[in-house]
């Protein structure tokens, strides 16, 4: 089992957070925080890259389309369908056209709690209900009641990944073992070590 201090994650800086010129903002939020930054790069995805990516958990399609339509419940909202693999079906046609609209920049961080603290620093994947403070409650004003009346993706700067097992397999799907750097960095002493 690796240490917790370790443990690495994905993000994706996505077209609209390059288009509106956050790049610095965000990565120096995961910096602040105490992450390294082991990996970097700048793309422009294939429609095949990107849906593999959201489909590397086969139950994926099923449990998003679950959590989409409960959504619209919990809100007082009538969900426009009420079959999960057809919502997903949707959703992902729309977030495949939005990622693959421009360049990406793919980040692998790593540290303690990597993938707790960026989802934490990140905020919820519906900007409106992000809190203040997180970076899609503070550049972020799109909503799924807007995307949903524009036929599109909601515009949320950032893919976080949502679980450990998840960054692992998302790393692999973006990364090459070599394009990840493994060095130390002077503030893991101050981190990590015991004084």
């Amino acid at each position: 089992m690796i240490h917790p201090k370790k443990e690495k994650t994905l993000v994706i800086i996505k077209p609209d957070g390059i288009q509106r010129s956050l790049v610095g903002e965000i990565i120096s939020r995961y910096e602040r925080s105490g992450l390294k930054l082991i990996a970097m790069k700048m793309i422009v995805p294939s429609a095949d890259l990107v849906e593999k990516h959201y489909t590397l958990d086969p139950e994926w399609r099923r449990v998003t389309g679950e959590k989409t339509i409960k959504g619209y419940k919990d809100k007082g909202l009538v969900a426009p369908i009420n079959d999960p693999l057809e919502v997903t079906k949707i959703l992902l046609t729309r977030l495949v056209t939005y990622i693959t609209s421009g360049p990406v920049i793919c980040m692998v961080w790593e540290g303690a709690h990597a993938v707790s603290i960026v989802r934490k620093l990140t905020g919820g994947t519906e900007p409106l209900m992000s809190d203040v403070g997180t970076i899609r409650g503070d550049f972020v004003i799109d909503s799924y009641q807007m995307t949903d009346k524009d036929s599109r993706a909601v515009r949320n700067l950032v893919h976080a990944s949502g679980s450990p097992k998840e960054a692992e397999d998302e790393i692999k799907h973006w990364f090459t073992k070599e394009e990840i750097i493994e060095y130390r960095h002077i503030q893991e002493k101050i981190l990590y070590e015991t004084l």
